[in-house]
């Protein structure tokens, strides 16, 4: 702003000049320069007065809206947010091939103590150790007494507890919102499941992460926000797996097995319906893994996958199917079996004497050790080595469960000839029973490779051809005999044409060597044989049949009638009504009608 002077000196001269008083042209520009001031304050607090009133009318819109947006709002608790990155606690929730529920969340309660707030810690420690037996008072009482401000009780109660404490009366005794994982069948399926626990942990928030079996592989997907209220769908059937919990966990007692282990699978598909290891745990409460011992006395251990096994005679198949396809035998084809067969210092022997020669068929039927193998020795190491490569035998199955990636088969350092002979019936190569379980699908469905899954699939999901449909046609007419003539006649359950093949084998120490009267009995099973659906493992660890005279250990005794039992109880609930076998008519002509 130009500043005009009081006593301009032009005009005072002129004013002098004309006889007039200079003082009154000071006395102007004073009011002038007043009435410029007050002018430019009052603009300046007009102006201030309108942002003011605009700041006003924008606020008061601003909480008139909120207002009425709670008011037409659905009512909700508020809840505390802790400081710091959220914690994302949502999981999705896991459902069988039908959508029945086998896991999802439950809303619960933390509870946390805060010493500084606390009235009486004696009465709160005397009432908090009756609710919750398993607590320590005396740490409590000196954590409750200590310098500390914060002190976790129990990460997870139930509501009948959180009223428990509520009734003590304690203003430092508080609750922390939080979900948990709830597996509403309990024992159910609790090797798949595996379980899920708490990551990262807040005071009124904790994150769920799976710890074992598909809630770890799938941690991921069951994680994600962006799959919204999509549940994780897997190929178990809850009835069916209930059922074939009941029969195997009383096949167990009965035969007196340190463990047992069953797996149902679709031939087409690789759909594990149902899959089965015992001892079990509840996934609700699961208990610490073992730091020492063996680890198959845990019952975390999963034998399905985890198990790896010398799985015996039930490897004959493979050879025989392989031989076939090969075009070096025939069903009909004579082998010596005349024993024992001698290969340097080792004797290979059969568990009776079948005498000097049987047909490719009765080695199958009879199990001859001796006829596989000279069957094998024709086959090759190499040959054999590839075909098992080929069929999955040798490598970790893919199954999606986290510990079926340690269930890698155990191979012989050296793949001789001796090796050579020894796998073809079971011995010296160790597989898990789901890998049996895709072998012998390959065979069951026409000779097509199939993955294990515990996914829900759409159709068929058949690989590579590994045998032709003739050698597979021809596997699966060997099978069906072994259970109407040879050693699983304890399997036939009328109206389903159970095929299969038993293998007893003996257990091997963990220092090197082989136990006497310990074994694995596994009996393999395809049914119906004349069109098959279905594929069903049963393995028993360390079983005894105490019923007869002596004890009895092998697989048609021990594991065949259990896998029985199963198919008796499992079929029906899998859809498959009893049929009338199929059989070929033979000695019949025809004849014309000479009337005609």
């Amino acid at each position: 702003m130009i500043r005009t002077p009081l006593r301009p000196l032009a005009r005072i001269l002129d004013a002098r000049a004309r006889g007039e008083n200079p003082d009154a042209i000071e006395r102007e520009n004073i009011r002038i320069r007043h009435e410029q001031m007050r002018d430019q304050s009052r603009q300046r607090a007009e102006g201030r007065l309108l942002v003011l009133g605009m700041f006003f009318v924008a606020a008061f819109g601003i909480i008139g809206l909120r207002m009425g947006m709670m008011a037409t709002a659905e009512p909700m608790e508020p809840r505390v947010e802790a400081p710091g990155a959220a914690i994302h606690a949502a999981r999705a929730e896991i459902v069988d091939r039908h959508g029945r529920l086998l896991a999802t969340n439950f809303e619960t309660h933390a509870l946390y103590a805060q010493p500084p707030q606390m009235i009486d810690p004696e009465h709160a420690v005397a009432e908090l150790t009756r609710i919750f037996p398993d607590l320590d008072g005396a740490r409590l009482l000196a954590d409750f007494t200590g310098e500390r401000k914060f002190v976790w009780i129990k990460r997870k109660i139930s509501p009948e507890q959180l009223q428990a404490v509520h009734e003590i009366g304690e203003p430092g005794l508080l609750f922390g919102a939080r979900d948990m994982r709830l597996y509403p069948n309990g024992r159910l399926a609790a090797h798949v499941l595996g379980g899920a626990g708490y990551g990262r942990e807040g005071v009124q928030a904790a994150e769920i992460i799976g710890v074992a079996g598909v809630e770890k592989y799938f941690d991921g997907y069951l994680r994600d926000p962006g799959n919204g209220a999509r549940p994780l769908a897997l190929s178990l059937d809850l009835t069916v797996q209930a059922a074939a919990e009941r029969v195997l966990a009383g096949g167990m007692a009965l035969m007196n097995a340190k463990g047992a282990t069953s797996i149902l699978m679709d031939v087409d598909t690789g759909e594990v319906v149902s899959v089965v290891s015992l001892p079990n745990f509840d996934p609700n409460n699961r208990p610490r893994p073992a730091v020492s011992g063996d680890p198959s006395d845990s019952p975390l251990f999963n034998r399905s996958v985890q198990g790896v096994y010398e799985l015996g005679s039930t490897f004959k198949i493979f050879t025989t199917a392989q031989a076939l396809d090969l075009g070096l035998v025939n069903p009909g084809t004579i082998i010596d079996t005349k024993g024992p067969l001698r290969w340097g210092k080792h004797r290979i022997r059969d568990f009776r004497n079948y005498g000097d020669t049987l047909t490719v068929s009765k080695v199958i039927e009879k199990s001859s050790n001796i006829g596989t193998a000279r069957i094998a020795q024709q086959i090759g190491a190499v040959r054999q080595r590839a075909f098992l490569k080929e069929m999955g035998m040798l490598d970790a199955t893919g199954f999606e469960l986290i510990e079926a990636a340690g269930g890698k088969p155990l191979l012989p350092r050296n793949w001789s000839e001796i090796s050579t002979m020894t796998i073809s019936y079971g011995h010296g190569l160790s597989t898990s029973p789901m890998h049996l379980a895709a072998g012998y699908a390959a065979i069951a469905n026409g000779g097509f490779k199939v993955k294990p899954t515990i996914l829900k699939q759409d159709g068929p999901q058949l690989g590579p051809r590994l045998i032709s449909d003739a050698s597979a046609r021809a596997s699966r007419q060997m099978l069906r005999r072994v259970v109407t003539d040879g050693t699983a006649s304890f399997g036939e359950v009328k109206g389903y044409a159970v095929g299969g093949k038993t293998g007893t084998a003996d257990k091997p120490r963990p220092q090197g060597g082989y136990y006497d009267e310990k074994v694995i009995a596994t009996f393999a099973a395809i049914f119906p044989a004349h069109d098959p659906k279905y594929v069903l493992i049963v393995t028993l660890d360390e079983p005894v049949d105490t019923i007869g005279d002596k004890p009895r250990r092998t697989a048609g005794w021990t594991a065949v009638p259990v896998a029985a039992e199963m198919i008796k109880r499992v079929a029906p609930l899998l859809g498959l009504r009893p049929t009338v076998e199929p059989v070929v008519v033979t000695d019949i002509k025809l004849t014309q009608n000479e009337s005609r």
